[in-house]
């Protein structure tokens, strides 16, 4: 059963019992900020389960509109565990084996999928080539329009269905291609056909894209303790704040839900960003999607620092998400 909505007061789970992954932690942190879609790729036990589990530690609570929203979808699922509204974001994590009906919605009697359930929440979907292909393509739409339509021969239902959208994969089906302390096994033909499961506009729809190395030794045997989630949280519920008073009146809950019409009103660059992004939309030949999504993750670096205004360092961070590992593992194709 992936019925999974994590109580973090209750499951305890917290980022300072995780030594090292600065970088993936600082990743998750801008997911949290301002509900990103994050992707990440790396060997087995480099931590991405035990790091997405987390995230909802790092989650602000649902607003009074959006929990209204959660706790309706749940009612017509009846999965409501008692009354009142829930409050906490929820976490879905589907096993590899779900059907595209289970995971869109649908049915005889038609019910929400795991795209309504984890809506305003997380959508977790760990060893995403695992999944069926035909699955994992059926995310595309509902995550390109936050709703999900369910055709019946007498009615069309739509759910929402906005939330962030986290995966993890091995960079190969051994899991250690590029690991320093074991050999890869893998042909070149499996590694294409296991990292060809997930299209490029599906790769396009992840705003973050972070390679995870294994834990270096001597972070595992330090006796410090990592940031907890509370001090991590504090500057995500900061960042929020900002975006709540900047799209007041807009029904606009993050940096993520900006519509493409109104980017240029909410995120300016002056001329030496342009061109920063400009020379990295040649170089990188990114889509008109990855731009957009590009501009909107750098506002969120900006809004984690207080900054009014988007810095060179919050753009290159930016870019540096859909850049840095995509050459090496999907090439240009």
């Amino acid at each position: 059963d992936s019925f999974e909505i994590l109580n973090m007061e209750q499951s305890g789970l917290d980022y300072e019992d995780m030594r090292g992954q600065e970088m993936l932690k600082r990743a998750l942190e801008i997911s949290a900020a301002g509900s990103h879609n994050l992707l990440m790729l790396g060997p087995p036990g480099s931590g991405k389960t035990m790091a997405a589990k987390r995230l909802p530690s790092i989650l602000p609570k649902l607003t009074f509109e959006e929990a209204i929203e959660v706790t309706k979808i749940y009612s017509v699922s009846g999965l409501l565990r008692e009354s009142g509204l829930i409050t906490q974001r929820p976490f879905r994590s589907p096993h590899h084996t779900a059907s595209t009906a289970s995971l869109i919605g649908g049915g005889r009697i038609p019910k929400p999928g795991e795209v309504s359930l984890a809506h305003n929440g997380v959508l977790f979907l760990d060893e995403l080539p695992e999944f069926q292909r035909p699955v994992i393509e059926s995310l595309r739409q509902p995550m390109e329009d936050g709703v999900v339509n369910i055709s019946r021969v007498n009615a069309t239902l739509q759910y929402p269905s906005d939330f962030i959208f986290l995966c993890s994969l091995n960079p190969c089906p051994c899991g250690y291609l590029g690991d320093p302390n074991h050999e890869c096994t893998c042909s070149p033909g499996d590694i294409s056909r296991y990292l060809g499961k997930i299209s490029n506009p599906l790769l396009d729809r992840i705003d973050i894209h972070i390679e995870v190395k294994p834990v270096e030794f001597e972070d595992l045997s330090s006796s410090e303790k990592a940031e907890s989630s509370a001090s991590i949280l504090k500057r995500v519920e900061a960042a929020r704040q900002i975006q709540l008073e900047r799209f007041q009146n807009l029904k606009i809950y993050s940096n993520s839900q900006i519509p493409d019409k109104l980017i240029n009103k909410f995120i300016k660059l002056d001329n030496n960003l342009k061109q920063v992004i400009q020379m990295a939309f040649k170089r990188y030949k990114f889509s008109g999607r990855a731009y957009n999504k590009i501009l909107k993750v750098s506002r969120t670096i900006a809004d984690l620092e207080g900054s009014k205004d988007i810095k060179e360092e919050h753009l290159l961070e930016a870019i540096r998400y859909r850049s840095s590992m995509d050459g090496n593992y999907w090439g240009n194709r």
